[in-house]
């Protein structure tokens, strides 16, 4: 005769993991997020998410506002800018200034003797979201 607990106990895991992911997408979906503009790009950031953006001009440390917010969400309800929200910022904490990867420009003509290597680092800023006021 075949024993059929390890099939029962895999399927009731397969059930519990899909409830654990289920409520994990339900949670996430019911926090306030907003879509912002900062120097040119559009960010979609939450309460503490840290991310890195192109060099601000500020000291570490520093608080800086930013206040082209085009999208609220919270908790389900949606306000949208035509182009931005009045009166809705975003806070964030510089944390640190850093450089990113090198990226290697090589061009060159076949049969000419022309060769010619640039490298390039971008600058940026990691930030942290301290604040959304909406």
């Amino acid at each position: 005769m075949r024993n059929f607990a390890p099939h029962f106990a895999n399927r009731h895991d397969k059930k519990t993991q899909a409830a654990a992911r289920l409520r994990h997408v339900t949670s996430s979906y019911f926090n306030m997020y907003v879509i912002v503009d900062i120097q040119g790009q559009q960010f979609k950031v939450q309460q503490d998410q840290k991310l890195f953006v192109h060099r601000i001009n500020a000291d570490q440390g520093a608080e800086v506002e930013f206040e082209k917010v085009m999208l609220v969400d919270n908790e389900g309800a949606i306000t949208v800018g035509s182009p931005v929200i009045e009166g809705a910022k975003v806070v964030v904490e510089i944390l640190s200034h850093v450089k990113g990867d090198k990226v290697l420009i090589f061009k060159k003509k076949r049969r000419k003797g022309y060769q010619k290597l640039n490298g390039h680092r971008q600058q940026f800023s990691e930030v942290r979201v301290k604040e959304i006021i909406a």
